[in-house]
Parts: C-alpha cells; structure tokens; sequence
C-alpha cells in the first residue's frame, strides 16, 4: 500500500500538475506540498497543519479524502513527534496565570457593575466612620476657658468644691 506522500505525488503527476500550478490554487507554500510529497513531516509545527493541508491537497487532487486522511493518522501515530496532541506550553502554569484565567472569564458588564457597587459601598463606609469619628471628639476642645460665675455668694474667685457647703 502506498503511503499517503506517495499517493499525493503520483495523483498530481497523472494529473500533470506541477508544484507551482498546486500551491496557486490551494493557497498551500510549494515548499510545504514538496515536504508533504516526500513525507518530511518534521517541518511542521503541529499535525494540524499536515491534516489540514493533506485535506486540501486531497481534496484538489481528487482523491478519496477520508480515506487518505484515514491513512494519515495511521502514518501519524507511528512517528515520535505527532504521536500524541503537544503540550499548550512547555512551563508549568503560576498563580499570575490561574489569575489571567479567572479574569480572562469575566463578563466585563457584570464586572464594572460589580466594582461599581463595591466602590458605592466603600464611599459610604467611609463617610459613616468620618461622621462617626467626628461626633465622638469633645465638643468643648475647641472653646477657650470661661468665667464661672456662682449663683452663691462665695469669697475669692475659686470655684466651689462639690459637695462641701459655703460657709456664711
């Protein structure tokens, strides 16, 4: 059975197709038809990108693209590289990104409502505890001292001691 590199090229040579005339049509880099004709999968980054030009080119050349795309995965599985899905990223993931993903899902609506609210309710936390703050400072601290002026009849200018009695 021939591999799926081998069926591309001898589909666009009985068709008589050049590399050029291909790549103009598919919109796919003739560098990139040349590498799927000689099986050099290695040039791609992801087998995403093999799939999804083995379609195409399949497609154009007009062959049985299921059954090629069957092939392929076959052909995949067996090599080191594209045996199984890549990793997203190759370093572990932080708290800065577990955050960045939180906020990532927000609805900004909601969002902006939310810390609008919260803010509403800052203010008005702020202005109880001034007021509060401020109706618990001594009234008198600011009033210089006065003349007391006693209903009895005391000698002296001082000020009688609660709870003794003017003599007379």
């Amino acid at each position: 059975m021939a591999t799926v590199s081998e069926q591309l090229r001898q589909a666009r040579e009985d068709q008589e197709l050049t590399i050029q005339q291909a790549a103009e049509v598919t919109k796919i880099r003739g560098d990139h038809l040349r590498a799927l004709e000689e099986g050099n999968f290695d040039i791609f980054a992801a087998p995403v990108y093999i799939k999804g030009f083995v379609r195409s080119y399949s497609n154009y050349l007009k062959l049985d693209a299921p059954q090629v795309m069957a092939n392929l995965e076959a052909e995949l599985s067996q090599t080191t590289k594209f045996a199984e899905p890549p990793p997203l990223s190759d370093s572990p993931r932080g708290f800065l990104d577990f955050v960045m993903l939180q906020l990532s899902r927000l609805d900004w609506r909601k969002g902006v409502v939310a810390i609008g609210a919260v803010a509403i309710f800052l203010v008005v936390m702020l202005i109880v505890f001034i007021s509060r703050h401020l109706h618990r400072s001594d009234p008198l601290a600011g009033l210089k001292p006065g003349i007391y002026h006693s209903t009895q009849t005391v000698s002296g200018d001082t000020l009688p001691i609660p709870g003794i009695s003017p003599k007379h």
